[in-house]
């Protein structure tokens, strides 16, 4: 029977918080609109007003209002107090542009897309409100003779505006909930994958010891009882159990063999080499591993080629899943007197914390179980482990095992 250990798959799921699904398209598309409005507002008081001793106030007054409007992209989308008062700047400097030249109000729309970005829903209701009941006000004022157009097309377009945009964020929120219900479900199926592949194993791994080991343990037992019994009246029978218990023995020692061996990692079966082994790791489609050997290649003891290909598989893992790296590279160095497994990857790296840039670091804040596993088999060997990091500069992480036993 094959015992050789398969670790169960798990599903690859990204641990980063859930982001509103992508809006650029549309903000693009109302910074445009803002910007071609407020352009064709100050052509057309220009054109029918010219000379007039508000012009400089009209044109520094855009001015200001597209300097304001093209900062707020940086202040983000969240209502903060700079982005309340930078939409409340906003919206005067509107408001005192319609005042002195109605025109201005049809740039109204983009700015209800803004605040209801930008409010709570009953605010945004509000303000779109109120910069409707002035933008009705405005185009009565423009006009000459009374248009019913005038009056109600504004509310119309508004109450458009306000339904699609809270409708779609109403989708868009349904859709995130649905998407964190879906990624705890295959966490939380992952985590009963493993369970399950654990028990398992176990169960095949105690069945295994049973009918191989105990049962030559307790051949061993009684034949050694049996020759302590027969020892002074038939020492030849003694000898004979003893010789057995010997040939049990050997056959005990050659299964505990066989099932050490199987349980070494299938990578390193077949009398494939290390740094074959380490050749042929992946960290997922998107990220592209590289492997480099320097120095001349020894050989290296069983536990010690185990536990650099596990280290280098955690290693490969923690940059898929936390670094948001493009690449990695390992580099495999034999330096005499030691051997050293470097993983370097190029995502957004992070600040180590005392205990983990220096001997046996376990990462930022410990987190996980990937770091704390490989300071535990590189400390079991007496070698050293390092993290170098730099937020926006990557990671390297640096195993470092002495290729003579440690006292």
């Amino acid at each position: 029977m094959d015992v050789r250990t398969t670790p169960p798959q798990e599903h690859p799921v990204s641990p980063a918080p859930l982001r509103k699904p992508d809006t650029r398209a549309l903000a693009t598309v109302m910074h445009a609109a803002f910007f071609l409005l407020l352009g064709a507002s100050v052509a057309r008081f220009l054109l029918r007003h010219p000379g007039e001793p508000r012009t400089p106030w009209i044109i520094a007054l855009s001015i200001v209002l597209a300097l304001l409007y093209v900062l707020g992209p940086a202040l983000g989308a969240a209502p903060t107090l700079r982005r309340l008062l930078w939409l409340g700047l906003v919206v005067a400097t509107w408001v005192v542009l319609v005042v002195l030249a109605p025109s201005f109000a049809w740039c109204a729309v983009p700015l209800f897309y803004t605040g209801l970005r930008t409010l709570p829903p009953r605010a945004a209701v509000v303000l779109v409100a109120l910069l409707t009941v002035f933008v009705v006000a405005a185009q009565l004022k423009l006009s000459q003779d009374f248009d019913p157009n005038l009056l109600l097309a504004p509310p119309a377009v508004a109450a458009l505006a306000t339904a699609v945009f809270v409708h779609t964020e109403r989708q868009a929120e349904a859709q995130r909930a649905l998407i964190d219900d879906l990624i705890r479900t295959r966490r939380e199926l992952a985590a009963t994958e493993r369970r399950e592949g654990t028990l398992a194993e176990r169960q095949r791994l105690s069945m295994e010891i049973h009918d191989t080991l105990a049962q030559h343990l307790s051949s061993q037992q009684m034949l050694l009882q049996a020759a302590d019994r027969t020892w002074d009246s038939d020492p030849g029978t003694a000898r004979a159990h003893v010789r057995t218990a010997t040939d049990i023995a050997a056959r005990g020692l050659a299964e505990a063999r066989r099932l050490v061996h199987d349980l070494a990692p299938p990578e390193l079966a077949g009398g494939a080499g290390l740094a074959d082994a380490l050749r042929a790791l992946d960290a997922g489609p998107d990220i592209e591993v590289r492997f480099h050997l320097e120095g001349t290649p020894t050989p290296l003891p069983d536990r010690a080629e185990s536990a650099l290909l596990r280290i280098a598989q955690g290693a490969l893992a923690n940059v898929r899943e936390h670094s948001g790296a493009r690449t990695a590279a390992l580099t495999l160095s034999f330096l005499g007197d030691q051997v050293v497994l470097d993983i370097a990857d190029d995502g957004h790296g992070f600040t180590p914390s005392p205990q983990a840039a220096g001997r046996g670091g376990s990462g930022p804040g410990n987190r996980g179980h990937g770091l704390p596993a490989i300071r535990a088999r590189v400390s079991q060997l007496g070698g050293d482990l390092t993290v170098e990091s730099t937020p926006g500069e990557g990671t390297v992480l640096s195993a470092s095992i002495p290729l003579e036993p440690t006292g």
